[in-house]
């Protein structure tokens, strides 16, 4: 048995993160079953050929080079009593500390036909490298995107690009529900329609069918979505494909029937990643944890969360204390050429907590009178009695997430609308609106007249 002072089960962003701060100070082993660790968002711009796949490879060599050992095995059995864990080539190794970085599954609905050939999910290296295989070999002509988040709008994106038909289907009423609302989404919706994406909201697949591969997607509304390119349908030779981005579920069952504490969102832990095992802890998408806006347990599963909890707990452990603040999930994506995001709360999410004030505003992101300015829409949320800021949503024709981690940071700091409005910001004729104003400012000022 080999013996670390710190043993990591996961080798992803979080994972990576633990070797980069501890590898040089700390024994430490990063166990991982997968051959390469992703850049997972890089994944759809592989799909449609755009990157090659290597390019989407982390060189193990972040690792490596930090210091720590990277141990290819899978972990199949965790002994927290004798702080230990075994692999699937035979191997025990034991820990002085465990950090369980293990990440998230895809969720498979469990609706009829689910098993059928053709019908993926979309999180891993080996969900690519099965879904461009059936395409290379098969010549695939249509597909279908289950689920109009961030993952499935970038996969259908991706799949149009290269299919004759892409349909996306998502049993919210618009795109992108947990990004903007839907008076935001018109422009978006509009330009994935405009590329030839064919829209199917507020409607759910209820089965798929087919006698081998899928060929028919059946929807609750009795509409009939068919991946065959003949009349019968034959499926022997598949033209089509279903691809499920409906969600994620953190990765447990390795620690299923043992002492660790574990909620409906995944393992819990305290704001120092303590788990309820002493010695033990969790970080990552496999976490359950709570807003940093209302304290109560929401979603998290972003890699822009999995890293900060990550070097968090890797400086504690060095003897800082650090305590995390809860998630934010500031988050953008780009639909053709325009960009959008998010953070912090919704408006219909803030009405159930706070008495809600809005704010909209709309200006160009560099001077107007210069040629390819582009539109930007922003709303702001905030509160009415503390004036706090809560959440802001945001498309453009340029990127947004300067914008948005600026907000981001003015709700984690629980400043006001008013700190916003005295925003201290640079301008420049190619970069920025007139000095007159900027959008954040806009919306701030406009719900500090309202409240006037």
């Amino acid at each position: 048995m080999k013996n670390y002072e710190i043993v990591c089960i996961g080798g992803g962003p979080a994972g990576i993160t633990i070797a980069k701060n501890l590898g040089k100070v700390k024994k430490v082993a990063i166990i991982r079953p997968e051959d390469f660790s992703m850049i997972y968002c890089a994944m759809p711009y592989v799909l449609e050929n755009e990157i090659p796949m290597e390019k989407s490879f982390k060189s193990d060599r972040l690792v490596t080079d930090a210091g720590a050992d990277l141990i290819r095995a899978e972990v199949t059995k965790v002994n927290f009593h004798k702080k230990n864990l075994s692999t699937n080539d035979g191997e025990i190794y034991g820990y002085d500390k465990l950090i369980i970085a293990t990440g998230a599954d895809p969720i498979r609905p469990p609706i009829p036909g689910i098993d059928l050939e053709g019908v993926y999910v979309f999180k891993t290296g080996n969900h690519l490298r099965s879904i461009k295989e059936t395409i290379d070999t098969h010549g695939i002509k249509h597909a279908v995107v289950v689920g109009a988040g961030a993952i499935g709008i970038e996969v259908a994106q991706a799949l149009n690009k290269i299919c004759e038909d892409c349909h996306l289907v998502d049993m919210t009423p618009h795109v992108l529900p947990n990004l903007v609302e839907a008076e935001m989404i018109e422009p978006v919706e509009e330009a994935l329609r405009k590329s030839g994406v064919q829209l199917h909201l507020n409607s759910r697949v209820e089965k798929l069918e087919g006698n081998k591969s899928v060929s028919r997607v059946t929807l609750d509304n009795g509409e009939i979505i068919s991946l065959s390119d003949s009349a019968e349908e034959d499926d022997t030779d598949p033209h089509g494909i279903v691809v499920f981005s409906v969600g994620m579920r953190a990765r447990t069952d390795l620690f299923e029937d043992t002492e660790l504490e574990i909620g409906k969102q995944g393992i819990i832990v305290n704001d120092r990643m303590e788990t309820n095992i002493k010695g033990v802890y969790a970080v990552g998408d496999c976490v359950q944890f709570t807003s940093g806006i209302t304290g109560e347990v929401i979603p998290g599963k972003l890699a822009t969360n999995a890293v900060p909890m990550a070097r968090m707990l890797a400086k504690n452990i060095l003897g800082d204390d650090r305590h995390y603040p809860g998630f934010f999930n500031g988050a953008a994506t780009k639909v053709e050429d325009l960009y959008v995001g998010g953070t912090g709360l919704r408006e219909f999410e803030a009405r159930s907590t706070f008495d809600v004030l809005v704010a909209y505003a709309e200006m160009t992101t560099i001077f107007p009178i210069l040629p390819n300015s582009k539109k930007i829409k922003m709303k702001l949320i905030a509160d009415r009695k503390s004036r706090r800021v809560l959440g802001a949503q945001m498309v453009s024709g340029s990127p947004v997430i300067d914008k948005l981690n600026t907000v981001t940071g003015a709700i984690q700091a629980h400043l006001t609308v008013q700190h916003l409005a005295q925003l201290s910001y640079a301008a420049q004729p190619y970069q920025s609106f007139y000095p007159a104003n900027n959008v954040i400012v806009a919306c701030a000022e406009k719900i500090l007249d309202e409240l006037r």
